[in-house]
């Protein structure tokens, strides 16, 4: 979803769409050609042009950040003084239908299911807390980040009538939930577009521009990132 916050008295703009892309609001566009014709489509990062204000997709999707899981654990003797876990434990996540690319899991790393929204923490995983303050470790605490499809929605598509997609092109202020949830958002980074049209702090190549800057980090409350687009 895109929100505008401040964008002035400017118009959008509206290009014919390439009718091969898919895309939701807040998804970054550029040009290419088909035919004889200029289409708008979904950026790969390097010409970026807009933000896309348009759906043509087959489903939809949310982000979940900095989800937290705790789970309970046994410790025994590992190395360096360290309790580690003899046994798979699994927990359950707030979703379904995870985008596994999109995964990220901080500072504890785990084995993903993404159909079911599971995630395994393996034998020999660090227990980091004292829950219930007993003074020995026996728990594992680990944030997660992710992208997943919102289950019995059907994809919608917005430009079927006009076969044009509006692009936001001007300088202002955004909110999109559609970004990059590999990446972290400090205030003030700078932020490019990766390959999959979304916004990002991780620039790709040397060759991909900065396209904003982060006006509002996401948070586990508001996993919306605001961003002031150059």
């Amino acid at each position: 979803m895109l929100r505008l916050i401040s964008v002035g008295n400017s118009l959008p703009y509206s290009w014919p769409v390439d009718i091969s892309a898919t895309f939701t609001p807040g998804n970054v566009a550029q040009l290419t050609a088909s035919g004889n014709a200029v289409v708008a489509t979904v950026s790969n990062g390097t010409a970026p042009i807009g933000i896309i204000d348009d759906i043509k997709t087959k489903a939809f999707t949310s982000v979940s950040w900095d989800e937290l899981v705790v789970v309970p654990a046994v410790g025994v003797p590992g190395p360096g003084g360290t309790l580690i876990t003899d046994v798979e434990i699994k927990a359950e996540l707030r979703n379904p239908n995870i985008s596994p690319d999109s995964f990220v899991s901080i500072p504890v790393s785990v084995q993903l299911i993404p159909r079911n929204g599971v995630v395994i923490f393996p034998v020999g995983t660090t227990l980091n807390l004292d829950d219930g303050g007993t003074g020995t470790f026996n728990s594992i605490k680990t944030n997660v980040r992710y992208t997943y499809q919102i289950p019995n929605i059907i994809g919608d598509d917005s430009t079927q009538g006009s076969h044009r997609v509006t692009v936001w092109f001007q300088r202002g202020i955004y909110q999109t939930d559609v970004f990059d949830t590999a990446a972290s958002y400090p205030l003030n980074a700078n932020l490019f577009v990766n390959e999959k049209g979304m916004l990002t702090t991780t620039q790709p190549t040397p060759n991909h521009p900065s396209v904003g800057l982060v006006t509002s980090p996401p948070t586990p409350l508001f996993a919306w990132l605001e961003f002031l687009f150059l």
